[in-house]
């Protein structure tokens, strides 16, 4: 299948993105859309373009000795096609406006109000293109008392109550080693802008969509953020233990760790039947809640019998008896796994300027018909792209007559 008609074939082929965002929550929502199908079009800065291009070692290895970006910028950017234009120049402004009225999603992350001046904020360009669907991407959200302010995932992570959460109970909090906060960002916009395409389905307008971390930060708190509303306290760090199931958490058996996931007490039965105990018929550990309020006490005597056992032995006995179990990997063990490479998620990209001719990238999730969704092409060049956006007739180029 060529090119062309591998993008022809995606949910999303035909609809046109402008970003001009950069670091990771807009571009996540950016190479979502990308994958599935969607051209878009990355705005960067002449000379210096998105942040991570710069946020490294590592970088991408160039074919003539150089360096083709950060591995921070390909993790967020493959399948786009890139532009340099200048915001602050009056032409670089009528650029961005003429892409926009073509667009049918713009995807921003500058600060509230920041586009008004430039003539790019929604009322401007809605009132051009009633069709589009614009979302704003910001560390608080359009209104509010914070909304001036810049957010970064680290900040949000504190102010969100996550890292009040992750650690053990008497070490410092923690934050998570990916940017949990821009990732879920951007995963939340691609489904709202999503949602917003097939809304215009329907009343043939677009709309504002405004993502602010700090809320999709405290939206996932889920089961946690529940303890306290429903408590009024605060849950405490646990580690890597639950607050609510026991036993949840790792253990340690002769050669390392592993985790044991009792979701049910049908599991805890099965657990207790491979490590030989009685546990399951002990009234003081029979149900979830009795394990959960005897944490203390049945905690250690698993560890105890898991300790006697070698790694491989142990989840080879848990997986006959269909016990939930499993390693603590390095991610050098992560794409050795045989699920992980049966699934395909390292895709290499061509990109003939790299050292090799390709970019390894990690797709998405996303699986239709059989088929792992992932975009054809590895994250541009800066301004790889600019000639041919600008003539591109999609686009309002010069083909299509729009412009002399």
């Amino acid at each position: 299948m060529t090119e062309a008609s591998a993008s022809s074939a995606k949910p999303l082929a035909g609809i046109r993105v402008l970003e001009l965002a950069r670091i990771l929550a807009g571009p996540w929502c950016g190479q979502c859309l990308a994958d599935l199908g969607a051209d878009v079009v990355k705005v960067e800065r002449p000379g210096a373009g998105d942040d991570t291009r710069s946020w490294g070692p590592p970088f991408v290895e160039a074919a003539d000795g150089g360096e083709l970006s950060a591995g921070y910028y390909h993790a967020a950017n493959r399948g786009k096609r890139s532009v340099e234009v200048e915001l602050d120049t009056p032409d670089g402004q009528t650029i961005l406006r003429r892409l926009a009225s073509r667009a049918d999603i713009l995807i921003e992350n500058f600060k509230v109000g920041g586009l008004r001046k430039y003539g790019l904020d929604y009322a401007s360009l809605s009132a051009e293109n009633p069709r589009l669907i614009y979302c704003s991407v910001t560390g608080f959200g359009q209104t509010g008392p914070y909304a001036h302010r810049g957010g970064y995932d680290f900040m949000i992570q504190g102010m969100s109550g996550i890292m009040s959460l992750t650690g053990e109970p008497e070490g410092e909090p923690l934050k998570t080693a990916v940017a949990f906060a821009d990732v879920f960002t951007g995963m939340y916009a691609t489904s709202a802008v999503l949602a917003a395409l097939q809304g215009r389905e329907r009343t043939g307008r677009g709309c504002h969509i405004d993502m602010a971390l700090l809320d999709t930060q405290i939206a996932v708190m889920g089961n946690q953020a529940m303890v306290h509303l429903l408590t009024g306290r605060p849950p405490p760090r646990t580690g890597n233990a639950h607050t609510s199931i026991v036993p949840y958490q790792v253990f340690p058996v002769a050669d390392g760790h592993i985790i044991v996931a009792c979701g049910n007490d049908g599991q805890f039965r099965r657990l207790c039947f491979v490590l030989g105990t009685g546990w399951a018929e002990d009234p003081r550990y029979a149900t979830n809640p009795a394990r959960v309020a005897a944490r203390e006490t049945l905690v250690p005597l698993i560890a105890a019998e898991t300790a006697k056992w070698a790694k491989e032995d142990i989840l080879a006995a848990f997986e006959r008896e269909t016990m939930p179990a499993g390693p603590i990997n390095t991610l050098d063990e992560v794409f050795d796994d045989p699920q992980v490479l049966h699934r395909r998620m390292v895709s290499d990209l061509p990109e003939p300027n790299a050292e090799g001719g390709a970019v390894p990238t990690l797709r998405g999730p996303i699986v239709i018909d059989g088929e792992p969704v992932v975009a054809t092409t590895a994250a541009p060049r800066l301004g790889q792209h600019t000639t041919e956006v600008l003539d591109d007739p999609d686009w309002g180029g010069r083909d299509s007559g729009a412009v002399p």
